[in-house]
């Protein structure tokens, strides 16, 4: 099970409630400057958003390709390693609105880390240092250091080696 914190509601789905949990401002601040790192293609400046404007915790030489979406509502619970490269169109999520609760989890990825292109990442995930996620997986429960997985729903295709890991 991935590691989220379950609040429940009352009423419509949880959707409908999001503003009870998150300011209106925020999630307009946020998306206007989540669409600008999107098509930014100057690494410098989309980290500098990410850390300073969205608070995110990211890595040296943390490289985000074009069309990454990290969680709108709640981007600072995303925290990415060092050197680790995300890749196209990914979306990283930290919040999930379901009918009768909303979840929020933490996403850890390590460093070295390697996400390809149209991967989404679940709340509450954790990513270890030196894996790699193939393109168009679905990241719903946490990945072993140094492993290759991938897949809908995400499954480990190789574990890391015995001497990677020591």
């Amino acid at each position: 099970m991935r590691k989220t914190e379950r609040y429940p509601v009352e009423g419509p789905n949880a959707l409908w409630q999001i503003y009870r949990t998150v300011p209106w401002w925020k999630g307009v601040r946020n998306f206007v400057f989540i669409q600008v790192s999107r098509y930014t293609p100057i690494l410098p400046v989309k980290n500098w958003i990410y850390r300073h404007v969205l608070g995110m915790k990211v890595g040296k030489h943390a490289a985000f390709a074009l069309m990454v979406m990290p969680d709108v509502f709640f981007p600072e619970r995303i925290e990415v390693g060092d050197n680790s490269i995300i890749g196209y169109n990914t979306t990283i999520l930290a919040h999930e609105y379901l009918i009768k609760e909303y979840r929020l989890g933490d996403v850890k990825i390590g460093s070295n880390v390697m996400i390809g292109a149209n991967t989404t990442i679940l709340p509450g995930v954790t990513i270890g240092d030196g894996a790699v996620v193939a393109a168009g997986s679905l990241v719903h429960k946490d990945v072993p250091v140094g492993a290759f997985v991938g897949g809908n729903p995400m499954q480990v295709i190789r574990e890391a080696a015995a001497a990677e890991t020591e």
